[in-house]
Order: structure tokens, then sequence, then C-alpha cells
């Protein structure tokens, strides 16, 4: 940066001051050219109006390869000169996106690079100089722990950074390479576990955060964890992890938590790895590590997901909250009205009405009242809207009401709106992961017919997400209010063709749920 005075005799004091802040690493005046962080020295680029610096490709921890597979992020490796950090990093390990369902291109990772060397993050920053001190929100992706990245176009973080914000995006390991366990791994590890490699990067990603973010003009003191899907689910994780205490303030779960399905104890996710490597023929650790990452992948893809491991996860997440063990947050959460998500073929009105007496049994009644049969058309509404309350509604749900209990701050919304949509998209209503570039400002990357109310509608949701990373309040000057949720009055904010304050209707269902699934 050059500054010119119209005066030689404030050379000498000027050249000190520049000198003292070099030695200091305070970037002044919007000076981001070149940023010093855990490893060595960064530059990023600027936005075309010059009020925005983008880095990404940050590496935050050794590369997880080799000796390193398995095992919780390392330092990163230091180097020399400025790392040219202009373009996102490889995403993790993962099989070709391919569109599917309702995820047209933009809901998914580019098609490469993909690399087991996947341990980068990125940063958006509107901060002029490394003091003021910004609120920072941190992304975590969904992907079902086997898929996904921070390069998805719909986690551009640009729009939230225009809102003040300090917004941090970073890869985690996912499927085979993020989450497995096996008594071999457990042994060598410090702390006698194994599986959560992919929330242990989480949690790396987050301690860099917290050394480094300053020199971008971010609070380390203030920081929004936010997720969709199993990036929510991680959010529910380092919520409930000792391992995060301190690291965070608040917390955005969209879509995703685990209250009634708990996750695998170590022991049965141990003998999972077992069977898989006697099924694999290979006798030892060290022959799985050596195994290609794309051979390891062919022949080990399947649905995969965090341990209770006794140390990330010290024990199923319910107990933890239920003992007030949880790092204490501020909490927005919720979910999407149409995304119920089916494994399994359709069942008849008849096979639906049988299974509904076999796992309610006296419930029954009720269930079917709430979840009709009257016909193989009715079931298979039916069987979708149950889908949702079971894997995301009655999740969120319950950690909403376990927070207000004890006393936590939180708000809950019901996306409902309908994406405008052509061709085979058409038939998608509030789709699972459809609020996702409404909230953080990227209608833009999507292709769909937009219309008035869609940008509307992202206009509000960005703001309402700013806020609540900023002060832990979603709202603000020229907002539908929206009030905190508590078990009693049962208000939460609809966010559809309108934004328009509520009261939860089908708590009742989600009840029967709860009671049944937290019973079994």
């Amino acid at each position: 940066m050059k500054i010119y005075y119209p005066s030689v005799c404030f050379s000498v004091w000027l050249l000190s001051l520049m000198v003292c802040a070099f030695k200091a690493d305070v970037h002044v005046a919007g000076d981001f050219d070149k940023v010093k962080v855990e490893g060595g020295y960064i530059s990023g680029t600027v936005d075309a109006a010059g009020d925005m610096h983008v880095f990404k490709g940050i590496p935050f921890a050794a590369k997880p390869v080799g000796e390193l597979r398995w095992k919780a992020p390392q330092p990163v490796t230091p180097w020399n000169g400025v790392k040219v950090c202009e373009r996102f990093g490889p995403s993790p390990m993962q099989n070709k996106p391919v569109p599917f369902s309702m995820w047209s291109k933009e809901f998914l990772i580019p098609e490469q690079p993909i690399s087991e060397d996947c341990l980068y993050l990125n940063v958006w920053t509107g901060a002029k100089s490394s003091s003021e001190k910004r609120p920072v929100l941190v992304w975590i992706y969904g992907g079902g722990f086997v898929s996904g990245g921070s390069a998805v176009p719909i986690y551009d973080g640009a729009a939230m950074a225009k809102k003040g914000i300090v917004f941090v995006s970073a890869n985690y390991r996912v499927g085979i390479f993020g989450f497995f366990a096996h008594p071999a791994l457990t042994k060598e590890s410090r702390e006698h576990a194994s599986g959560n490699y992919g929330l242990l990067d989480q949690v790396a990603a987050l301690k860099w955060v917290h050394k480094n973010i300053e020199k971008f003009g971010g609070d380390p003191g203030n920081v929004t964890i936010a997720g969709q899907s199993a990036g929510s689910m991680s959010v529910n994780c380092l919520v409930a992890s000792p391992l995060a205490k301190g690291l965070f303030q608040r917390a955005i779960a969209e879509s995703g938590a685990s209250f009634t399905n708990d996750y695998t104890p170590l022991q049965r996710a141990e003998g999972e790895g077992e069977r898989l490597m006697q099924s694999l023929h290979i006798e030892n650790i060290s022959g799985l590590r050596a195994l290609p990452a794309t051979e390891l992948l062919k022949k080990t893809y399947s649905f995969r997901g965090p341990v209770i491991d006794g140390y990330v996860l010290p024990d199923a997440i319910a107990n933890i909250f239920r003992q007030h063990r949880e790092n204490k947050v501020d909490l927005l959460t919720g979910w999407n009205e149409d995304e119920g998500l089916l494994f399994n073929p359709v069942k008849s009105a008849a096979g639906f009405k049988k299974e509904a007496a076999d796992r309610y049994g006296a419930d029954a009644a009720a269930f079917l009242r709430f979840y009709p049969a009257t016909n193989d058309s009715v079931a298979a509404i039916s069987q979708l809207k149950l889908s949702r309350d079971i894997i995301f509604g009655v999740q969120n749900y319950t950690w909403a009401n376990m927070q207000s209990r004890q006393g936590g701050k939180v708000y809950v919304y019901r996306f409902t709106r309908k994406p405008p949509a052509t061709g085979g998209y058409v038939k998608y209503g509030a789709f699972h992961t459809a609020e996702v570039p409404y909230a953080y400002g990227n209608l833009q990357f999507v292709q769909r017919p937009w219309e008035q109310a869609d940008y509307e509608l992202e206009k509000t949701m960005l703001a309402y997400w700013a806020n609540f990373a900023r002060t832990g309040n979603p709202n603000g000057p020229g907002l539908p209010a929206w009030q905190p949720y508590n078990p009693g009055s049962r208000q939460i904010m609809i966010l559809g063709k309108s934004t328009t304050p509520g009261i939860m209707t089908d708590y009742a269902q989600l009840d029967l749920l709860y009671k049944k699934l937290s019973s079994n």
C-alpha cells in the first residue's frame, strides 16, 4: 500500500509506524493483501467494488493422507513465501457429484478437484482493518456425512460478508475417511477413541478461527456455528462436545439433530470396522491406510456418521442435554415443510396401517389421525410427512424444547416456500436444503424462475440470520417481529411466500413421535 504525504518531514515518522504495524501483523486501511496465519502468509482476492476480501483454500491442518489417514487433524505444515489462496481447496473424498432428485448442480460440489487432501477453509470479510472485531459465522455443510464440501455454490459467503459478518466455511472428512472406527485405531489413539475424524476436523477449523480470525477483522469471542442437514447434526454434536467448549457462542441448526436417533456406540462401530476389513481381506490398519483413496471409496461406500466414542461425544446427545452438560449457546433452529425423504418403497394404505399398529400399539389410532391412510395416495403423502418429522422435525423440536426449558434463548422457524421451478423440479415443495440459498443470500447461483416474493424472502432471511450471528437475536429494523420460542406459547416464524409469525400447529404429533422414539 502506498501512502503519499505533501511534506517530507513526516517520512521518518511514517516509516516507523509502518515497521511497527508490520511487526505486529496488524492490517490497517483495508490492507489484507498479505495476511499471516498459522503456517505462513496468504493472499486472496478483492471484489470488483474493492470492499470485500476473499481467501479460498487456506490450509488449517496437515494433509490427512498416508499415515495421517484416520488420525486427528495435525498442525498445518508451514510454507515459505506467500501462499496464493484464490481458489477452493479440493472437496473431501467422495463420489463424483451427479444431480439427483430435487438437487440440481448448484447444490453439489464441483466435479473437480476431489481429494483426500481436503482440510482447507475459506474466509469472506468486508472489514477494512483487523481491529474491527466483526461477528463471525462458521458454515458446516450437509451431505449425509458421506458427501458435500465448502465449494458448493449456494454456500458462497459474499452476501453474509456484506451484512458485516466474517463468513468462514471449512471442509471436513466424510464417508469412511471421516467416520471409521476400528479397535486398532482406538488403541493407537492417545484418547482411546476412533470414528469421529470428521468432527475433529470441524473442531480444528473452529480452533483455527479462534486463533486467526482477528487477522481478518473478526471477533473470536463472537462466533456462530451454522449448518444444514448433516451440517446441522454436526452443529448439534459440537454443542454437545466438551472439545468445542468456548469456541462459539451461538448455533444455527437447519433440519438436523440427534435426540431420538442415537449415534453408534464405539464398540459396535469398531465391530463394523473389523467386519469391513475382513471383507477386504486386509490384515491390519497399515494395509488399509496403504489402499489408494479411490479404491477404498469404491469398496466401502455406505452411509456413515458420528460415533459415541467417549471423547468427542462422551455420551448420547440426548443424555448430555438432559444432564445440562452441553455448551451453552443461543439457538436458531427449524425445518422445512416438504423435506420428507423416503429410502424404501412407498407402502400401500393397508401396509402403512399394519406398520402403525405394529410400531405404535395403543397409540396407533392417534398416530393415524396425524398420518392418515384412507387410501394409497393419502398414505403416500403421510409417509413423506412422517419421514420429515422423524428425521428432522422431532429432532429440532426436541432441541428447541430442551433449550427453552433450561433457560436458553431459542428462535424456531418453519420454511414453507416452494421454490419456483420448471421441468421435473415442479413436483417438489419446500424441499430439504431449499432454505439455504435464501438464508445466505445466494438465489443468484440457483437457476430457477425466481419471483419477487423469493427475493423478498431472501432479503428477510439473510437479515434474520446475520442479526442472530451478530447479537443472538434475529430481530431488526423493518423485519416482522420474531418472538423467542418456548414450549408453552410455541411461537415460530413461518418463512414462506410471506414472512409471518405463527404458532406451531403440529406439536401434538411431534410429542407422540418423541414419546415413542425416545422410549425405544
